[in-house]
């Protein structure tokens, strides 16, 4: 039986290429590279060239770039970092209520240190406005922090006119930009951020590496402590093979961007019609707005989404219900639950596809057919 993979928001196949580069590094760069001898030298040139391409990706210098093990930590470091760095001035944290639980989470574990929290609504498309940015900024708030691209419906919040109002104010702007990097041409002198989260397991590179953005100047307090490390803010020896694997994703993501969003057009066109062709019931979710291009979150009436999923596994189409981070649990999506209310029936039906390497037309076109058979199957 063929299987389709359609869960890329969750994680990504690593690309040959990069892969190619993972392991010649793995194989042949094993110098620390914060020792002085050649071998020392070898490594940190790998780490620089790295670190080059991926501040160039987003516009920015390479010393504004900090390696992470993942868009977990540096979400965390953004969250953690700049409110401990920021004690003096305040107390208050902008966020919303479907922001990736690395934020989320890290916000709630501030709520128990003494810190006021404001969880923006979202309207029924997953989206803020800047001016409900505006109302709540206090003379207290610290950080902003607001998404880039959701991964579970796509939508993209306006990070930009966000900017432009935090800008003038002490708040440190935060933008978790996981789903977005490398799917998105992103500048961040453009969206005037001063944080930047990313991942490399996002856009077919390694798991275990990441990294944030931290402009020039901006001060965060260190989550751990040992060596010198990405100029003090990030402790330990860097994982340089899984770093140069990233510099290499970022590179082909680069190239290929502008042709990956006409492919996941041409998809999303093709699932939706091979469902209205069935006379399936479905509803697209986050219709609306403006959305990731990857990412594609359908409402199909009168399934449940355990069934459904269990069903689509066993014919080998591989989707989601929601994030990665919470599967299965049986809690209702809390990006769901906040755009329609905890009582609507489409947090029980709604799945995720989302596209990425090693898909064609012919392969969504057979997804598309199996899910629809499915569905027919599944409702009574």
């Amino acid at each position: 039986m063929q299987t389709i993979y359609l869960d890329h928001a969750a994680t990504t196949p690593i690309h040959p290429e990069v892969r190619a580069v993972y392991m010649k590094a793995m194989d042949s760069v094993f110098g620390n590279p914060s020792s002085i001898h050649s071998f020392g030298r070898t490594s940190r040139k790998m780490l620089d060239d790295a670190r080059k391409v991926i501040a160039e990706a987003i516009q920015a210098e390479p010393s504004e770039i900090i390696f992470t093990a993942g868009g977990t930590e540096a979400d965390n470091i953004a969250v953690f970092g700049t409110v401990a760095a920021m004690k003096e001035k305040g107390n208050h944290i902008i966020t919303t209520a479907i922001e990736h639980h690395a934020v989320l989470n890290s916000c709630k574990e501030l709520e128990k240190s003494g810190f006021q929290v404001t969880y923006l609504p979202v309207d029924e498309n997953g989206k803020i406005s800047a001016e409900q940015v505006a109302d709540a900024l206090t003379d207290q708030t610290v950080l902003v922090t607001v998404m880039y691209g959701n991964n579970e419906v796509g939508t993209i919040q306006p990070i930009k006119e966000i900017g432009e109002i935090v800008k003038d104010h002490q708040a440190v702007f935060h933008t978790d930009a996981v789903q977005a990097f490398g799917i998105m041409e992103l500048d961040v002198h453009d969206l005037n951020v001063d944080l930047l989260s990313a991942s490399a397991h996002k856009l077919n590179g390694p798991k275990g590496v990441g990294f944030l953005y931290q402009r020039k100047g901006l001060q965060t307090t260190p989550l751990q402590f040992g060596g010198e490390q990405e100029r003090k803010r990030r402790a330990g020896t860097e994982n340089v093979p899984a770093i140069a694997g990233f510099a290499e994703a970022v590179k082909i993501a680069q190239s290929e961007m502008e042709n990956n969003h006409r492919k996941y057009d041409c998809y999303k066109k093709i699932l939706t019609e091979v469902f209205h062709q069935e006379g399936i019931d479905f509803e697209v979710n986050a219709d609306e707005v403006d959305r990731l291009p990857h990412v594609l979150n359908i409402s199909f009436p009168g399934t449940e989404i355990e069934s459904l999923l269990v069903n689509l596994d066993m014919a080998g189409i591989a989707v989601s219900s929601g994030s990665a981070c919470t599967a299965g649990s049986l809690e209702p999506s809390h990006v769901l639950s906040a755009m329609w209310g905890s009582d609507s029936a489409k947090l029980r039906n709604s799945v995720r596809f989302s596209f990425g390497l090693g898909l064609d037309e012919n392969t969504i076109r057979e997804a598309a057919a199996k899910t629809a058979q499915i569905i027919k199957r599944l409702v009574k």
